[in-house]
């Protein structure tokens, strides 16, 4: 393996989903060889430490990588590229003093290059013929360094055939494009019902698809939402909330005529408030859900006295003999039948926003207020704003294997389209259940 300086020119027939490598010869090219790089990847918004959840918040904030000393550490750095061609490819970073030795390697090809400069700078890498669009990386490790630290790397500089049109990665609020893009599927109500009191749904997630920061909302409505997620490789919730119509994201502030009145928790569920993202009553319980078991998620709205709602929440799957409760919530100022049935699929943890996840949602139902079932088999796909804005286009969704499904982030290559419309075949069979035996 030869140790390098400025420049190598190589051409690697690079794979999708492929890590793209760092290559110099050691001779020296002249400033007016080297190749425009004008498309700025920041690694604050686009960079994963892997396999090390934990310790990459310590190594990368939204000014990118920093405080790295250990040489067991690999980066990995994402965008997606629109076209075939010749891909010429840069690091904008420094030293603290000395110099450093890197090696970035892609499908398993390994070279070093060196920085020395102790003011961010850009160090060009080399150039690589890429053989299909689609999103790449860049990985990095560290094999020798002066400094207390390898280096600090502020962006991947590109250039080149292959990014003619549209690089997708990162630009801007960095927390939400590490997380990745949320997606979600709309229920379409049948015509013939007027009120809905209950909304029935199945999620089902594969083996494997159950990475950390995973919350899959089996049953939202109009205010609040009910699903599962995964909190972190030992612990796993059932999470029921409902937002307090005054609007704010700290709890704490809000009106007591305005709070959200815990009515019955099942047994072992916590409850209480939440903020950040809207404010209200929340509920959970922690339970260590299975990949592979399909479990049923049971709401219940209905307008009650002195000007509130109360919505209940059941859950059950096959380890159990019958529904459990998890809790029923009074909201204020508010008189409605359950509205806007809805599923969305997100992840809460940025350092896991790298990992694809998966689910199944399937067999929807309401029932109305006559007491008649009615399946949903439509559904309108959508996404959030990192989506549409095209930080991210990692996220699909539509119908698989008959049932409506969602899967995000992992930086995958097929992408549906948002607000696209999609029809599963009904199963026909309602759901087994006598509402006046819930608990």
């Amino acid at each position: 393996m030869k140790i390098i300086g400025l420049t190598l020119f190589i051409t690697v027939g690079m794979l999708l989903m492929g890590c793209v490598s760092c290559s110099d010869d050691g001779k020296t090219t002249p400033d007016d060889k080297i190749p425009t790089l004008d498309i700025r990847v920041p690694a604050g918004g686009n960079t994963w430490l892997v396999g090390n959840v934990d310790k990459g918040a310590q190594l990368i904030s939204e000014q990118g990588v920093a405080n790295w000393t250990s040489k067991t550490d690999v980066f990995r750095i994402y965008f997606k590229l629109p076209a075939t061609g010749e891909l010429h490819l840069g690091l904008n970073a420094k030293v603290i003093s000395g110099k450093s030795q890197l090696k970035c390697t892609l499908n398993g090809v390994s070279n070093e290059v060196e920085l020395k400069s102790t003011r961010i700078s850009n160090t060009y890498v080399g150039a690589y013929t890429i053989n299909e669009p689609g999103y790449y990386c860049i990985e990095i490790e560290g094999l020798s360094k002066e400094a207390a630290t390898f280096a600090e790397i502020k962006d991947v500089m590109l250039g080149g055939e292959a990014t003619k049109g549209k690089v997708y990665f990162v630009n801007e609020e960095f927390y939400w494009g590490r997380r990745g893009p949320s997606v979600h599927l709309s229920y379409e109500v049948p015509t013939a019902v007027s009120d809905v009191e209950y909304f029935y749904n199945e999620i089902t997630v594969p083996e494997g698809q159950d990475k950390v920061g995973s919350y899959y909302m089996a049953n939202g409505f109009g205010e609040g939402y009910f699903g599962i997620q995964v909190n972190s490789n030992t612990e796993r919730r059932i999470l029921f909330s409902v937002w307090s119509p005054y609007q704010t994201d700290d709890p704490s502030s809000i009106p007591e005529e305005d709070r959200i009145k815990l009515v019955r928790k099942g047994d072992g569920v916590t409850t209480g408030e939440f903020g950040n993202e809207g404010s209200g009553g929340q509920s959970y319980w922690k339970y260590n859900w299975i990949t592979g078991n399909t479990y049923q998620f049971l709401l219940k709205g209905e307008p009650v006295d002195n000007g509130y709602t109360q919505y209940t929440a059941w859950f059950n799957g096959p380890e159990f003999n019958e529904w459990q409760l998890i809790a029923s919530f009074k909201r204020p100022k508010t008189q409605t039948w359950l509205t806007r049935p809805h599923s969305f699929l997100e992840n809460f943890h940025t350092e896991t926003g790298a990992q694809t996840r998966k689910a199944f949602y399937n067999n929807q139902w309401v029932r109305a207020t006559n007491g008649q079932w009615y399946e949903m088999v439509k559904a309108r796909f959508t996404a959030d704003a990192t989506a549409r804005k095209e930080s991210r286009m990692d996220y699909a969704g539509g119908v698989e294997e008959g049932s409506f499904f969602m899967q995000n982030c992992g930086f995958f290559n097929h992408t549906t389209a948002i607000d696209s419309e999609h029809t599963r075949s009904a199963i026909g069979q309602q759901p087994d259940v006598d509402v006046s035996k819930l608990p």
